[in-house]
């Protein structure tokens, strides 16, 4: 009988959610500010225990329970530019319209460890959500922005700063946030995003 409880087994059922998570494939962009989105994929597949081990839709995946829905987690290989590709074909495949499917991306404009949670909107000027965005035709997408803070001073290279790591002092907080985004997630899936926003927005 215990195994029926085991949180490892697949969910059964078609998906009913996207959760993607933006960021850029290899070891040299792991813990970058610009792949805080990957980061909180992780953390939302080590809380519901989905392996993201297989390749599929230009990227790496996972499935589990998430919200009472059958949520697929995706972690798109095509690097940050071209994200919506494999996104647009998650999203076909499983005929999900865009209001299922919650993206999870860096912002710059806001401190380390703070998170604002949209409805839909522009792309704010991220590339990544700009693709997506553009090979989808709608902005009408979920997301979670995670702060990763904003550029030392204005002449400093935008891509040499999303590309840098964080401070020790900035994981910290930035732990904090990804643990709020995987709680943020699950509220998103089941329905009650004004309750996310209320509760994680800062």
């Amino acid at each position: 009988m215990l195994r029926l409880f085991q949180k490892s087994s697949p969910a059964p059922g078609p998906v009913e959610f996207l959760i993607v998570g933006l960021g850029n494939p290899g070891k040299q962009y792991e813990g970058t500010r610009h792949n805080a989105g990957f980061m909180a994929l992780d953390a939302i597949a080590a809380k519901h225990h989905a392996e993201m081990k297989k390749v599929k839709f230009k990227g790496l995946v996972g499935e589990c329970r998430l919200g009472g829905k059958k949520a697929l987690l995706l972690k798109p290989s095509t690097y940050m530019n071209l994200s919506g590709q494999s996104v647009k074909e998650a999203m076909q495949f499983y005929k999900l319209p865009p209001e299922k499917v919650l993206v999870i991306f860096d912002d710059i404009n806001l401190e380390p460890g703070r998170l604002r949670i949209r409805r839909k909107g522009s792309d704010g000027g991220h590339n990544g959500m700009k693709n997506i965005i553009y090979l989808s035709g709608s902005d009408q997408f979920p997301r979670i922005k995670l702060g990763v803070g904003k550029k030392p001073h204005p002449d400093y290279n935008l891509a040499d700063w999303v590309l840098s790591r964080f401070t020790e002092q900035e994981k910290k907080e930035l732990d904090t946030a990804l643990e709020n985004a995987a709680a943020a997630a699950e509220l998103i899936v089941s329905g009650s995003v004004d309750k996310a926003m209320n509760l994680y927005n800062s």
